[in-house]
């Protein structure tokens, strides 16, 4: 699987405790065995533009945030890109799943999965899209910039058990078949997270419906990184959905 990343994720760019150092190298160490690593590369301003206001983009660069939050939906862009044709990964921070078009929140500044599929929207290399955010938060972002528009459906999962959450996702993906499918993907509804719901091998099941979908109607997928807040855990999680969407 082919993986996105940059060093420059790395660092900590917020002083929230909840985003302290390390989310990124866990997910690295955990990677599974063969996989591609992809330098991320940052996205074109117009690109950003397609989800964001430029009031918006502006408040970005003067928070000094402008140039990792454009890597991170650069990396996004490659994600989607490169998931038409084979599943792949974006291990990308800062996370975007709460910017929406004015606004943003929860140490997200741009929208990567809304910057990536308006992207391909836009050349012309897709024309529906559905979004899986199984992230423990609400992904308000990406409702607020694509839930108005017919050719983009999103799920966020509410049920409160693991077998109707999982029953649910399964539903939600195989009633959606889209060009592509992208994973907003937050691994705080773990059992050992905050949100003690999920297990390891839920991750991978998921993945598994994704690819699954994708193969049954020649569409791609892709995943990017969200939420997630205890490094013992995430890598393996992470680690967990890259081999279920793994063909």
């Amino acid at each position: 699987m082919k993986v996105i990343y940059s060093h420059s994720f790395y660092p900590v760019y917020t002083s929230d405790p909840a985003a302290k150092a390390g989310r990124i190298e866990a997910v690295m160490n955990a990677l599974p065995a063969g996989a591609e690593l992809i330098e991320a590369e940052p996205a074109t301003e117009a690109q950003i533009a397609l989800a964001h206001t430029m009031e918006h983009i502006e408040f970005v660069r003067a928070e000094g945030l402008y140039d990792i939050a454009a890597l991170a939906a650069g990396g996004a862009i490659q994600a989607a890109r490169l998931g038409l044709k084979a599943p792949t990964f974006g291990a990308i921070r800062p996370p975007g799943h709460h910017a929406s078009d004015d606004s943003c929140w929860g140490f997200c500044y741009f929208n990567n999965m809304a910057v990536a599929l308006l992207a391909l929207k836009h050349e012309g290399l897709i024309e529906t899209a559905t979004i899986l955010d199984f992230d423990l938060h609400y992904g308000d972002g990406n409702v607020n910039i694509l839930e108005h528009r017919s050719w983009v459906t999103i799920c966020n999962p509410t049920s409160h058990t693991r077998d109707k959450y999982l029953k649910e996702v399964k539903t939600f993906i195989q009633a959606h078949p889209a060009d592509i499918i992208g994973i907003s993907a937050g691994f705080d509804h773990h059992v050992r997270d905050w949100g003690g719901l999920l297990l390891t091998e839920d991750y991978h099941a998921m993945g598994r419906m994704v690819i699954n979908s994708a193969r049954k109607h020649n569409g791609g997928c892709f995943a990017i990184l969200e939420g997630g807040y205890n490094h013992n855990e995430i890598g393996k999680n992470a680690a967990a959905l890259m081999e279920g969407l793994s063909p």
